[in-house]
């Protein structure tokens, strides 16, 4: 009754189709608990329906703030309308309320959150994402109940000291926008007071400011199954190396450097370990042969990103071995001269990205290598003047690009007869506009 449409890069479900009869029976079911109705239909001569539980806004009309008051069994509230008026709506919430569960306000322009939020004491989650936050009230302590808090993208750069004492809670996303492009990128979170390590049951840090107190309590959050942390420095990798082999259900791992000259010195990594994006200068060795940094898990491996590496050593060879990898992307990763990738390396790979690596003069794919990509992109590789040879076995491909190269490259790639039937993008270093062919 549900069609598979789409899976990710693992293999993994990702995206359904409803049948007509299931959407059909799940509109009446909407309809019957009052659940997911258009503001319009909730709202009945001005005034919300007692009885309701949960209430979805999209396209609001009417102004609802002073109906609020009418309806106290409220559990959850998610708000779809980004231009709707916040400036008494969680006050109202907060007193007429009390047992709300679920309060998602993601996109609102709200800059403040009142003191009152703490009496929501039934409350599980609470999603303040893309607003205009910029702190938590001290009440936050208060909900001891909360399982999910959500300030993506959020202007909140620190958590009040109170947030250490709510022990249940599983996942904490606090990332910012991302600063990326041809210097150095920086994705950037929020710091957190004494006592991190108070927040045993956490699943999810999405993103830590890492600081001299917090990197030392990380080894007492060992249920994590997600981890992101910034602003790493070397001499902060000792403890997380600590903290990681202590952690066996971490599956996504994100360590991001303070800048570009700090090395990140990394061993080993949990055997657990699918998802693992570097962002940070690697030490000589790190990926040679003799390596024990992806010892263990070879099987498991399944999406590596490494950027701002600076490798002077082929790490193909010591890649290979993660026989599973079906991401493998490079942005500054590699400061040698030539990559080959030979028969039967990455026999799962389907997505490749290989960018902004001057050095590189000699691309080489021979038979029988990435048997199964869908998706190559090159960028950015200036000293390239050739074709990678080998191209020609990778056809057909679901995606081809070539980014910010030179004329010369562009007139090559015209003459190459393996691209004459293939469809593939490319972008010039002058700016030209996007050509397909």
């Amino acid at each position: 009754m549900l069609q598979l449409v789409r899976r990710n890069a693992f293999g993994r479900m990702k995206r359904f189709r409803m049948h007509d009869i299931i959407r059909e029976l799940a509109v009446d079911l909407c309809q019957n608990y009052r659940f997911g109705v258009k503001s319009e239909d909730y709202i009945c001569g001005g005034t919300l329906h007692r009885d309701g539980r949960r209430l979805v806004v999209h396209k609001l009309k009417k102004d609802i703030h002073h109906s609020f008051s009418s309806i106290h069994g409220l559990r959850t509230f998610i708000t779809l309308d980004k231009s709707m008026p916040p400036l008494t709506l969680l006050p109202l919430i907060s007193e007429n309320s009390r047992y709300m569960t679920v309060l998602e306000l993601t996109g609102l322009p709200i800059e403040k959150i009142p003191d009152a939020i703490g009496d929501l004491f039934n409350l599980r989650h609470l999603g303040l994402r893309d607003s205009k936050v910029r702190y938590l009230p001290k009440s936050i302590e208060k909900l001891l109940n909360l399982l999910t808090l959500d300030l993506c993208r959020s202007d909140i750069h620190e958590l009040p000291r109170g947030i250490v004492k709510l022990k249940k809670l599983r996942h904490l996303f606090a990332e910012k926008e991302t600063v990326s492009g041809r210097d150095f990128g920086l994705s950037s979170g929020v710091c957190i007071p004494i006592g991190l390590g108070n927040l045993t049951n956490l699943q999810t840090l999405q993103a830590l400011e890492v600081q001299d107190e917090s990197i030392k309590q990380l080894v007492e959050l060992r249920q994590l199954r997600s981890l992101k942390i910034c602003n790493v420095k070397g001499i902060y990798c000792e403890h997380l190396h600590e903290s990681l082999v202590q952690m066996p259900f971490l599956s996504y791992l994100y360590v991001g450097a303070s800048d570009k000259n700090e090395v990140l010195m990394l061993n080993t990594l949990p055997t657990s370990l699918q998802k693992l994006r570097l962002n940070g200068r690697l030490p000589e060795g790190t990926l040679s042969r003799g390596s024990t940094l992806f010892q263990g898990v070879e099987q498991n491996m399944y999406s590596l990103r490494l950027s701002w590496s600076q490798l002077r050593e082929d790490p193909l060879p010591s890649l290979s071995q993660l026989v599973n990898l079906t991401v493998l992307h490079f942005f500054r990763a590699y400061n040698g001269e030539k990559l080959t990738f030979l028969t039967g390396w990455f026999p799962n790979l389907k997505h490749l990205s290989l960018r902004d690596m001057p050095n590189l003069k000699r691309l080489e794919i021979k038979l029988g290598a990435m048997a199964t990509l869908e998706s190559f992109t090159l960028g950015s590789l200036n000293s390239m003047a050739e074709v990678p040879p080998g191209l020609e076995f990778l056809m057909p491909l679901q995606y081809l690009g070539f980014f910010q190269i030179t004329r010369d490259f562009l007139k090559l790639l015209y003459q190459c007869p393996q691209l004459v039937c293939t469809q593939w993008q490319h972008t010039l270093r002058d700016d030209d506009d996007d050509d397909d062919r």
